[in-house]
């Protein structure tokens, strides 16, 4: 479960077992999200809320050329 940065609290990672869409998930204590990386849909939030929320697609957006980079690092190696 590679993880690719912590902001905040907040790690940001993918399973080793991944499959496209590409996308990352969050997770802060007992908090979990999964955010699709091309359209910033969340496609699972549990308990994280509108304005944590607010702010992971913020830190995605952000991050975006980290975030894919390491998924195409990782998943075409």
């Amino acid at each position: 479960m590679p993880t690719v940065f912590r902001i905040d609290g907040l790690r940001f990672f993918f399973f080793s077992d991944e499959h496209l869409p590409l996308h990352i998930h969050v997770e802060k204590a007992d908090s979990y999200m999964r955010v699709e990386l091309e359209t910033l849909k969340v496609t699972d939030n549990y308990k994280f809320s509108p304005s944590e929320t607010k702010k992971v697609l913020s830190i995605i957006r952000e991050n975006m050329d980290t975030l894919r980079g390491a998924w195409n690092e990782y998943f075409n190696n």
